[in-house]
C-alpha cells in the first residue's frame, strides 16, 4: 500500500483498529518478548521449537502493526457515502455474478469487522470492474484465472455497520 492510497473507514472500524494497534504495540510486543526470552533460556536455539514459534509469532505481530499503522494513517473516517445507485467504496452491492445472486461490501475488509458480509476491495478484479457502475448495468471482466465473468448490478445501498 502506498502513502497516496486512501481507505474509507467508519468511525467504529477506525476505533476498533486503533485499539488493536495499541494492544499489539504495547501488550503484544511485551508478551512476545517474554516468550522469546523464556525460549532462549532453554538452550540451543537451532533445535528450540518454542523459540522458532515465538519468533514467527513476533513476525506476524510486527506485520500486523505495519498494516494497521499504514491503514490508519491514510484512512478517511466518517459515515458511509450516501448511495445514489452507483457502486463506490462503502456501498453494499447486490449483483448477479455468473447467474449467482450475491451481496457484498466494496471497500477494505477491515470495515466489516466481525460481519458475515463478504468484502471486495476497489483494487480487486471484481471491485475494479464494477466501480462506477449503476443499478441495471452489466459488465464482463477477466478473472485472475483467465475466465470471463459477467456481473449485473441489481442493487446498491449505503453501508450500515
Amino acid at each position: 500500500m502506498s502513502d497516496t492510497s486512501v481507505t474509507w473507514l467508519t468511525e467504529d472500524a477506525f476505533n476498533r483498529l486503533t485499539a488493536e494497534l495499541e494492544q499489539l504495540s504495547v501488550q503484544g510486543r511485551t508478551e512476545i518478548a517474554k516468550k522469546i526470552e523464556a525460549a532462549r533460556e532453554e538452550g540451543d536455539l537451532k533445535e528450540n521449537g518454542g523459540y522458532h514459534a515465538a519468533k514467527e509469532e513476533q513476525g506476524k505481530i510486527e506485520a500486523r502493526i505495519r498494516v494497521l499503522t499504514q491503514l490508519l494513517r491514510t484512512a478517511t473516517i466518517g459515515d458511509a457515502p450516501e448511495s445514489h445507485g452507483v457502486v463506490e467504496s462503502g456501498t453494499v452491492v447486490t449483483a448477479n455474478i455468473q447467474g449467482d445472486k450475491t451481496t457484498f461490501l466494496i471497500g477494505n475488509r477491515e470495515m466489516a469487522g466481525d460481519s458475515d458480509l463478504d468484502v471486495y476491495s476497489e483494487g480487486s478484479p471484481l471491485g475494479g470492474a464494477i466501480i462506477g457502475l449503476k443499478i441495471g448495468d452489466t459488465k464482463n471482466y477477466t478473472a485472475p484465472n483467465g475466465k470471463t465473468i459477467t456481473v449485473e448490478i441489481l442493487n446498491v445501498e449505503t453501508y450500515q455497520p
